[in-house]
């Protein structure tokens, strides 16, 4: 018995068990929350306590409802029925508005959405840090880490006003903005793609000169138009001249939430960590009523379809665009949808309101994933190896699906232009052309071929950061440099003056000469 209560203690040492740290956490809602909370919850396995700072207006958590965290409820003047609104307007603008209307009242559009949400922004992070009360609480608390998704700032800022170390998990930003400017990460445009412009590491002339110009349009939106309040308002808070990338450079790790199944390959920082796919696990049964429609598709076998947690329903016009190409096919679907039951939908189709995504995708049965290019579906299809049909509609699930279409694993189909022949074409060529399942099966193997598995890999570096109380050894000394120096560019003035300064000096020198000799040779002459 003694024996066995010792492996106990060493395999809870090894776990970081009964260290009883307390994490904060400063969370992003939908799909952004499902996969930290698979972070969080093995946090919770290994003794330490959770803390997670829940705006009242976020969606998809019920502080109400039993769970193994516990909820810091920050009260806002916005309703969830208002956030709601707001998500629905944005969506409604990005799947059935009218693609002829003028590019700049597109643009206008689109700003006044991101103006909307920086509002939304900083009024929850004032019911944070102007909330002297809650403030107390916290510092009371004495959190060992902060653990932020940076979809949005503030995160870092109430880290920063606790005196506590911070870790990001995030896919990417716009841009890489974040990670190259305020991480220092390096990007050199020539074959790392920016965000956005759906490019792949294999560029040509113009899609290079295409790449610099989105990294020069996202930084100019970046430094000009999102980030000039926030550099007022973080100075503001913390009594002190500061900018929002100075803070968030500060994080001592950054988890990335993808693998290099998934990337292309790229230079990376010793604090940055690939942890893609934490989420992913072995299927499990599926409940008795969907096991028994999957079986009855025979030899043919079933297709997934879903478009992620935030989209509920589609125009009528598109919904029977996409159910009338789904009947025509031999293989049973399995669609989540909560909208209108389009008039087109074929005796093949169930559509469920929720469905068991990664139990499915591992099943035998399974033969393809409609997609829209989140990086959650990704890794479930990944992690199982099955081919993709990608229909992208905003934010990275563009450049998401980029990858997996050249990476050989899925075909991507425009939302916008997609006919009835598309959808059916692009489907029969991920599941009878072999080489998508082969490339997909290549993925899967790179993905559970790691020394350390992903979730825990994450859970380690939050664990290190709380032992160390940062990881300051890991961050690069980019990090004092001004952006000239980082640049080399005074060196290179200096490099550049010395040489002007020798070729003007030998210039001098021979125009002398030639002078000299000129007269010598005149006066021979005379």
């Amino acid at each position: 018995m003694a024996g066995k209560e010792v492996a106990v203690l060493l395999l809870l040492a090894v776990l970081g068990c009964g260290s009883g740290e307390k994490v904060l956490v400063w969370p992003a809602d939908n799909s952004h929350w499902l996969n930290m909370e698979h972070i969080l919850q093995e946090l919770v396995a290994r003794g330490h306590e959770v803390t997670v700072l829940l705006p009242s207006c976020f969606l998809i958590v019920n502080p109400t409802q039993p769970s193994p965290f516990q909820f810091e409820v920050i009260e806002v003047p916005i309703t969830k029925k208002e956030m709601s609104d707001f998500m629905d307007k944005m969506f409604y603008f990005f799947f059935n508005e009218d693609r002829k209307i003028p590019i700049w009242k597109s643009t206008y559009k689109i700003a006044q959405m991101v103006l909307q949400m920086k509002n939304i922004t900083k009024i929850i992070c004032d019911g944070v840090v102007k909330n002297e009360a809650l403030m107390e609480r916290l510092r009371a608390s004495a959190f060992n880490v902060l653990l932020a998704d940076p979809l949005f700032p503030s995160g870092e800022l109430v880290a920063e006003k606790l005196g506590i170390p911070f870790v990001y998990t995030f896919r990417f930003s716009m841009g890489n903005t974040v990670e190259r400017i305020c991480g220092t990460l390096p990007a050199p445009p020539s074959y790392v793609p920016t965000t956005l412009t759906s490019l792949t590491d294999r560029m040509t002339f113009w899609q290079r000169l295409k790449n610099i110009l989105g990294y020069a349009l996202h930084d100019f939106v970046f430094h000009y138009v999102l980030w000039t309040s926030w550099d007022q308002y973080y100075s503001e808070v913390l009594g002190r001249p500061t900018t929002l990338c100075e803070t968030m450079g500060k994080a001592e790790i950054w988890l990335i939430r993808t693998y290099w199944d998934f990337e292309f390959p790229r230079p990376f920082l010793p604090n940055f960590e690939f942890v893609g796919g934490l989420h992913c696990q072995p299927a499990k049964p599926l409940p008795k009523e969907m096991e028994e429609f999957v079986q009855s598709s025979g030899e043919h076998g079933v297709i997934i379809f879903t478009l992620g947690s935030m989209v509920h329903s589609l125009s009528d016009e598109k919904s029977n665009v996409i159910a009338k190409a789904l009947s025509q096919l031999p293989q049973k679907v399995l669609w989540r949808y909560k909208g209108k039951k389009p008039e087109t939908l074929g005796s093949n189709t169930r559509i469920f309101d929720w469905i068991p995504q990664n139990d499915l995708l591992g099943h035998p049965l399974t033969k393809a994933f409609i997609t829209h290019g989140g990086t959650n579906g990704l890794y479930e299809a990944i992690y199982h190896g099955i081919p993709m049909v990608g229909i992208p509609m905003f934010a990275d699930q563009h450049d998401n699906l980029v990858h997996m279409v050249a990476k050989g694993a899925a075909v991507q189909v425009d939302f916008n232009t997609m006919k009835t022949q598309d959808l059916v074409d692009a489907l029969n060529t991920v599941i009878y052309n072999s080489t998508y399942k082969e490339n997909a099966l290549k993925l899967s193997k790179i993905q559970h071929d790691q020394p350390v598995k992903p979730l825990d890999r994450a859970v380690f570096w939050i664990e290190f950061v709380m032992r160390h109380k940062g990881a300051k050894h890991l961050r690069p000394a980019a990090h004092h440099l001004t952006w000239y120096q980082y640049h080399s560019l005074d060196v290179l003035a200096f490099l550049f003056t010395c040489t002007a300064t020798i070729v003007f000096i030998l210039f001098k020198c021979c125009l002398c000469c030639c002078r000299r000799c000129g007269r010598i040779a005149k006066r021979k002459k005379e």
